[in-house]
């Protein structure tokens, strides 16, 4: 399977910055991975802001390439819209649907999301837990992004992979596990770090108080 991307070179090309080494080199991983028959299992490490989203979504566009959807399952509903607010206007250019399910979503307008989910239509499908329910069908679902992953139970994250029996699965983190912790919480994963901060961006502090 010798894919080239189409989708992910249209919108680097689009992009106002560079990607960082570490994100080509974890976008480099996550293809190598997904070109294999296997299942891809990978951890997505690197502090907030360190551009891991941007990574998933190359790996999205990827599938797209293939006619595949793919599922990315966040912790909370506000932040379920704020990525789908900003991978929509990404993608805009590109013509790629973009859906948003979460519990807010109710009666006709959910059941046309369904709609565009099950028909394929939808190529990248954002939501909360909304997502996991027996309700919700996928056309040919390619690849399954796991936001903030130590939000979610194990169940839930099978749950949303099964939906699929060969949808590859990237967990994201900005915790950094440690390898023994890694292998201990989700069995034998490969891991990609983000370890550098693009251009411009504003210094992370993390504290802890009491």
């Amino acid at each position: 399977n010798t894919h080239v991307p189409k989708f992910a070179k249209q919108l680097e090309a689009l992009l106002p910055f560079s990607l960082t080494n570490a994100q080509q080199t974890a976008i480099a991983e996550l293809r190598a991975d997904m070109r294999n028959d296997n299942q891809m299992v990978r951890l997505l490490q690197g502090d907030v802001g360190s551009g891991k989203t941007l990574v998933a979504i190359m790996a999205a566009l990827d599938m797209a390439d293939q006619n595949m959807q793919t599922a990315l399952l966040v912790p909370t509903e506000i932040l379920s819209r704020q990525h789908a607010t900003k991978i929509s206007e990404l993608l805009e250019p590109l013509g790629i649907e973009v859906a948003l399910l979460t519990g807010r979503e109710k009666g006709k307008a959910r059941d046309k999301i369904i709609e565009t989910i099950k028909s394929g239509n939808a190529k990248i499908v954002v939501g909360t837990h909304a997502l996991i329910e027996e309700s919700v069908v996928f056309h040919n679902l390619g690849l399954v992004v796991i936001d903030e992953q130590h939000r979610f139970g194990v169940e839930q994250r099978l749950a949303l992979s099964q939906k699929s029996r060969t949808a590859h699965v990237l967990s994201m983190t900005a915790t950094p596990i440690p390898r023994t912790l890694v292998l201990a919480n989700h069995g034998d994963m490969d891991v990609s770090v983000l370890n550098e901060k693009p251009l411009g961006r504003k210094i992370i502090q993390t504290k802890v108080i009491s």
